[in-house]
């Protein structure tokens, strides 16, 4: 049986704010106090290393997946407790979600974007329950938020839309969010 596991979408870059890098460790070094394992897209630069090598380093277990087109580009880290390979990116996506507990998205670009929206819609067609954490590091994710709120006001979608996830300020908020998701 594993730990409870936190899947994190966040960017392959590091990003013009230093806060992104700086929440990102908190993050990998909050996931490893609580002794949850990290599930993320493998790679070993950007946010995404970060947070991998803070978990690492205060211990917790850490699960990376990659497509063997991405293994170069983002730098495999293949030193994980677990590292899978796979073919292509829906594949990636798939290994990464049916092995979480919960989604946390730290800021990122149009691949972050894909897999929050991807998450967020799976769980609006009630394909599962898995909460679904945006981590708003200096609010990078306000534009986000305003987007799906025009959604709502336009139509496109129920108001119900807003309590598939939940937009927390840090790590401290994101870290308690998920201990009562955990019970």
């Amino acid at each position: 049986m594993h730990p409870k596991s936190v899947c994190v979408y966040c960017g392959s870059r590091a990003g013009r704010d230093p806060a992104y890098m700086a929440e990102a460790d908190r993050l990998g070094k909050a996931l490893a106090q609580e002794g949850w394992r990290l599930i993320y897209g493998a790679g070993d630069v950007g946010l995404m290393g970060a947070v991998a090598r803070s978990a690492q380093a205060a211990g917790a277990e850490t699960f990376g997946v990659i497509p063997q087109h991405l293994v170069n580009w983002e730098v495999g880290k293949t030193d994980l407790t677990t590292y899978v390979v796979t073919e292509t990116m829906h594949e990636r996506k798939k290994v990464m979600f049916m092995n979480c507990d919960a989604v946390v998205v730290l800021p990122g670009g149009a691949g972050s974007l894909d897999e929050f929206f991807e998450a967020l819609t799976w769980r609006q067609l009630g394909l599962h329950k898995k909460p679904v954490f945006l981590l708003n590091t200096e609010g990078y994710w306000d534009p986000l938020v305003a987007l799906l709120q025009h959604v709502t006001a336009q139509g496109f979608a129920e108001d119900s839309l807003h309590d598939f996830y939940t937009v927390l300020a840090d790590t401290a908020a994101c870290q308690a969010a998920l201990r009562r998701a955990f019970g």
